[in-house]
């Protein structure tokens, strides 16, 4: 068997003596979606900070196709290169037209020219049906419009991962439909996703595997199939009935 793209072992993080990741084994295959599960405080938020090297683990290995990627001298530049992440808030620039925050990483980062920053920002836009916004302000669109600009945004990276912090929350529930559409899209073409969710239907129609996270351990991990209709641990069966009853 190869080795997993996205290899998480015995990660365990800390902040002073709460201890929020208690030894997660997690591994992630190239074009898999991965849902994540659990109540708010179970550890989804942390595990991705980790993941991205936006917070410092206290041990345990994170590598990317076979590669450490965390630990005293990593190349974070480099890893965020490879694995993109969007957050509950959108974290759009303000100041910046909508293209220009989807251009501005292409070009600063990745060192794209304008001209060829400015092409992939509108194929982008297009394909989440907002090129005729490219030019709007970010307080100018909804915040469903905003979500799936900075998802586009975080893909004109050209990310091997894309990690998402609950990229639904913060919208009003009607808006939720047209950002988990984008997510269907991007993983009908294969993109390798790890994404920390509380919309079920989602995870039971996309992912590929679910995982459930309790107090900050790995309880299960199954296919949708086998985590919503016959989920084995305790924990699992008493956290989906309160999530699916509400």
């Amino acid at each position: 068997m190869s080795e997993a793209f996205l290899s998480i072992s015995a990660l365990q993080k800390s902040y002073g003596s709460h201890q929020v990741l208690k030894g997660i084994d997690l591994q992630v295959n190239r074009h898999e979606v991965v849902c994540l599960i659990g109540a708010s405080g179970s550890g989804k938020s942390t595990l991705l900070r980790c993941v991205n090297a936006l917070e410092p683990i206290d041990s345990g290995v994170i590598s990317l196709d076979g590669d450490p990627v965390s630990g005293i001298g990593v190349d974070v530049n480099r890893l965020r290169r490879k694995v993109g992440m969007v957050f509950q808030s959108f974290n759009l620039f303000p100041h910046l037209s909508v293209i220009q925050n989807v251009m501005l990483a292409p070009m600063k980062v990745g060192g794209l020219s304008r001209e060829a920053a400015h092409d992939r920002a509108l194929k982008l836009l297009a394909r989440i049906g907002l090129s005729e916004r490219a030019d709007y302000m970010p307080d100018q669109l909804s915040g469903g419009q905003q979500q799936r600009v900075a998802i586009i945004r975080c893909m004109a990276m050209e990310p091997e991962v894309l990690l998402l912090d609950e990229v639904t929350s913060a919208l009003d529930p009607e808006l939720v439909g047209e950002v988990l559409e984008i997510l269907k899209d991007l993983a009908q073409g294969g993109m390798t996703m790890l994404l920390a969710t509380h919309e079920m239907s989602f995870a039971r129609d996309v992912a590929s595997s679910v995982v459930f996270l309790h107090q900050g351990q790995l309880i299960e991990k199954g296919s949708p199939g086998q985590i919503f209709e016959a989920p084995q641990m305790a924990e699992t069966r008493k956290f989906l009935r309160r999530a699916l009853s509400g």
